[in-house]
């Protein structure tokens, strides 16, 4: 058995390296195309020409824009999630290469989205065509999945790739950047609108009004030191944050009568809705105000509307779940090593498989701390060793 898969990973190893140069050129065509949430289509239409171009089964673009790659038609379902979108570029003057030159320096591919998550998506294109080429996804259907909108709308565009397309994989792996270690969960995240009630008033007599920013001033206070709280505990810890406040008055010289402060809440695992929403209740207090969860709403590239309802919760897999397992065993013979699984503390599309019941993990090429970041980049060597990993995957499943 351990001779066949020595045997095994050296067929991988070698078939990546002969296709590397052709994988990373991939890599840096991505980051050179620009893909703000939304406008995804020139990438789209980039990954399909590769994806031809590779011989995969089946390429679906669905009524969303996500476009999916297939190989095999076996029973087991895995399907490998890459987001195709990258968040804005407001310093292009502080990055040393272009935000979308795709520059190869000191062995990093630099670029907006080249961590965030370019170099994964290219490594699980290239994978499909490995495990093809190999028959690793034998008794497999392989599903590599490109969604949209991740950025402002985590998990929406990977819900509506499974459930529009009748998608029902038996594992998930999100390919968010972990720097080549095995995520096995993710902090979740709400947006809160906690909407103050007041009374307007022209500014030359405040007095018969009943200014809502002054009443809201309590609620951020209280927010604020919640805040404080969270941040001196130990590491798997919640956050609370006021990240934006809106007002209405008639004009610039009248009192506002009501007032609007959107709460960004981080969420462990084990947090509940109710539980959650009973803190922002007692963040208002005896304040007159009430409070929301946010729908984000927005259109994709083809026209359809995406709605994010902006509770997403927490998920985790046990280190025992055979989608685990799978995943240790996979990088022991990467990597020669034993994996170091932790759990990421953003959210990412994971949220969307998880609310479904579907066994879900991390896995990707990139340096989280470097995303949305001037200088973002990807180390070369990450991208192809994830090809590696998510090449031989399969074969432990």
């Amino acid at each position: 058995m351990m001779k066949g898969m020595i045997v095994m990973n050296r067929q991988v190893q070698e078939a990546v390296g002969a296709v590397e140069s052709e994988l990373i050129s991939f890599a840096r065509d991505l980051v050179r195309i620009k893909s703000r949430t939304g406008r995804e289509a020139d990438l789209v239409a980039r990954i399909r020409r590769e994806m031809e171009k590779l011989a995969y089964d089946e390429v679906i673009v669905d009524k969303v824009g996500n476009i999916i790659g297939v190989i095999g038609n076996g029973p087991v379902h895995l399907l490998y999630d890459s987001h195709m979108d990258h968040v804005a570029v407001n310093d292009a003057e502080e990055w040393v290469h272009g935000p979308y030159s795709g520059d190869i320096e000191d062995g990093k591919l630099y670029g907006r989205g080249a961590s965030d998550m370019k170099g994964s998506l290219a490594a699980t294109v290239y994978a499909g065509h490995i495990m093809k080429k190999l028959g690793l996804a034998a008794g497999k259907t392989i599903y590599i999945c490109c969604t949209v909108m991740e950025e402002d709308f985590d998990g929406a565009g990977l819900h509506r790739a499974l459930v529009d397309n009748g998608l029902k994989p038996d594992y998930v792996v999100i390919c968010e950047p972990s720097h080549l270690n095995i995520a096995v969960g993710h902090l979740g995240r709400a947006i809160y609108k906690i909407n103050v009630k007041g009374v307007s008033a022209h500014g030359a007599a405040p007095e018969k009004g009943d200014n809502a920013v002054y009443k809201a001033a309590a609620i951020i206070g209280r927010i604020e030191e919640l805040g404080r709280k969270y941040m001196a505990m130990p590491p798997e810890r919640p956050s609370i944050a006021l990240t934006k406040i809106e007002s209405v008055s008639a004009s610039l010289n009248a009192v506002p009568g009501s007032c609007t402060l959107y709460v960004d809440r981080r969420i462990c695992p084990h947090e509940t809705e109710e539980a959650v929403g009973a803190e922002i209740t007692a963040l208002i207090g005896d304040v007159d105000a009430d409070w929301e969860i946010h729908d984000a709403v927005g259109q994709s590239y083809t026209g359809e509307e995406i709605v994010l309802h902006s509770y997403l919760p927490g998920w985790e897999i046990g280190h025992e779940h055979p989608l685990a397992q799978g995943c240790f065993a996979a990088y022991r013979e990467v990597f020669g090593g034993e994996p170091r699984p932790y759990k990421w503390n953003f959210s990412t599309n994971g949220v969307a498989s998880a609310k479904l019941g579907i066994p879900t993990i991390g896995f990707g090429a990139g340096v989280e701390k470097t995303a949305h970041m001037a200088n973002e980049y990807c180390p070369v060597e990450d991208i192809v060793q994830a090809c590696r990993f998510f090449a031989l995957l399969p074969q432990k499943l």
